[in-house]
């Protein structure tokens, strides 16, 4: 075991280089005021007080949030009758299906979206629904995976036994197909939630720059104006919401699979 144990030793490295010690220098950035030096830091929640004192960027968020809850919607009801018709089909004809919804993944996302740019800019289409269009087209192949996984996981002879007790089509879906579902369903919503929500360059490309979300402000803090402080406050008041979405998404997953 301890021979073993020193494999996790990069893995480890990765991890703290990569993710924990920028968190910790977002956490000090959003709590420590512009122009400080290493030896004369000076904190202050002033830039959470900045955030929630304008009411622009409180609407952004709540309009990244809609944004971020419409789409996923729209992914579970598109999503779940995909992925209901390819558990139905035979195993050669979902796994084609399968290849068909993944080979587009294999081009990266920035590239999609911005041959989505000009598919769309040849329509008169409302910022907002461009954006929406953008994201789930670049979402719904994760909602589609994750609940056909669970459905095509689902014993056969359950939906049998349904019919067998005199259970009708409708109802065998009710009662024995969509409860063991559920579980794909929710990893669907938090692999769709997640990234919708902080999403910057969908409604940057798509939007037209008139479309602003919460990712556009971490953005345009940091890149464009140079204001880390606040750029790192917004971004940690995002991680606490990604956070609490993550916590719930997995109390429900958890309770599904008791409910099973």
């Amino acid at each position: 075991m301890k021979n073993f144990s020193k494999l996790t030793y990069p893995y480890v490295i990765w991890m703290t280089v990569m993710i924990i010690i920028p968190m910790l220098m977002i956490v000090l950035y959003a709590f420590t005021v512009q122009g400080n030096s290493v030896l004369t830091l000076q904190f202050t929640l002033g830039n959470f007080a900045r955030f929630f004192a304008d009411r622009i960027f409180p609407s952004v968020l709540w309009r990244s949030l809609k944004v971020a809850v419409i789409t996923t919607v729209i992914c579970i009801a598109i999503g779940y009758p995909a992925a209901f018709v390819m558990a139905k089909l035979k195993a050669n004809s979902a796994a084609m299906m399968v290849l068909l919804i993944t080979l587009p993944m294999w081009i990266n996302m920035l590239v999609r979206t911005y041959a989505w740019r000009g598919i769309l800019t040849r329509f008169s289409l409302p910022p907002e629904i461009a954006v929406y269009i953008g994201m789930v087209y670049n979402f719904l192949p994760f909602m589609i995976l994750q609940i056909y996984t669970a459905l095509s996981k689902i014993d056969p002879s359950l939906l049998i036994a349904a019919h067998d007790l005199g259970a009708n089509d409708r109802e065998t879906f009710l009662r024995v197909t969509l409860p063991l579902s559920l579980s794909g369903v929710v990893s669907g919503i938090t692999l769709v939630f997640l990234p919708a929500v902080s999403s910057f360059f969908i409604p940057k490309l798509l939007g037209g720059g008139s479309y602003i979300l919460i990712g556009n402000l971490i953005e345009e803090y940091f890149v464009s104006t140079g204001d880390w402080n606040f750029g790192a406050a917004i971004s940690l008041i995002m991680a606490i919401i990604i956070l609490i979405s993550m916590y719930i998404t997995r109390k429900l997953d958890r309770e599904t699979k008791e409910d099973d």
